[in-house]
């Protein structure tokens, strides 16, 4: 294998967390990320320049959100048949944690998270050109069932397959993904705000919350670095992470 293909292959979001050197990285549905808590807009503009001029990026370029509170970074490859993590994001996640080390700025993993909004459908292929139009959204091209933003800023669309009729409950959801080692934080205070648990039969991989009236969400996980337990999903179950 050479350099550049190394730089290219594909790696699953546990492999990405397995890697030395990229603890302040967690991976959610759309990638690896993290947070660095800059404190003002001046010193995230000087962290976003120092990102730009010393980390090499021609293969890798990262989505980069800056606040003045903060400056968020994402990892992700995305190409006509891929949408995902590769060998060279783990060098890139270390190189942009070594320019923010020396600029003294920390790094908060715990405040990422990714939101896609779901629809269950019976037809599919039915539903998704409404959606395309209304949101002027496109396809991902590695799926039949997902509908993204080409500006990489609202929550992906996740169109659900299902195998009968649901009347009895709602029909569109929304998927919060967080950092593994926050889910059960982020659950416990959705209960705690008088939700309730609806299902943890399919964790780590993601849990079903319901608020007071009974509208679902989902909380996801990925690269989750325990056992996973051995059990065999519907495709209509799995997460955007898989």
């Amino acid at each position: 294998m050479t350099h550049a293909e190394g730089k290219t292959q594909r790696i699953s979001p546990r492999q990405f967390h397995e890697a030395v050197g990229v603890e302040d990285w967690r991976v959610l549905g759309e990638g690896a990320c993290t947070h660095f808590r800059t404190g003002s807009f001046a010193a995230g503009a000087r962290l976003v320049h120092e990102i730009g001029e010393r980390v090499g990026l021609a293969d890798n370029v990262p989505d980069i959100d800056l606040r003045s509170e903060g400056v968020t970074v994402r990892l992700i490859t995305i190409t006509d048949d891929y949408y995902g993590l590769t060998e060279g994001h783990i060098e890139l996640a270390r190189q942009i944690s070594a320019v923010a080390r020396e600029l003294g700025v920390s790094a908060d993993p715990s405040a990422v998270q990714t939101v896609q909004v779901a629809i269950d459908a019976l037809v599919g292929p039915d539903v998704i050109p409404f959606w395309r139009a209304l949101l002027g959204y496109r396809d991902r091209t590695d799926s039949e069932e997902d509908l993204i933003d080409p500006h990489r800023r609202g929550a992906p669309l996740f169109v659900q397959q299902m195998d009968a009729p649901r009347p009895q409950r709602n029909r569109l959801h929304v998927d919060v993904f967080v950092p593994h080692d926050q889910a059960e934080a982020r659950i416990a205070a959705a209960i705690a705000a008088g939700g309730h648990l609806v299902t943890d039969e399919f964790a780590p991989s993601h849990w079903v919350v319901a608020d007071v009236e009974g509208n679902e969400a989902c909380v996801g996980t990925c690269g989750w670095p325990g056992p996973e337990p051995e059990r065999q999903m519907k495709p209509s179950q799995q997460t955007a992470c898989g």
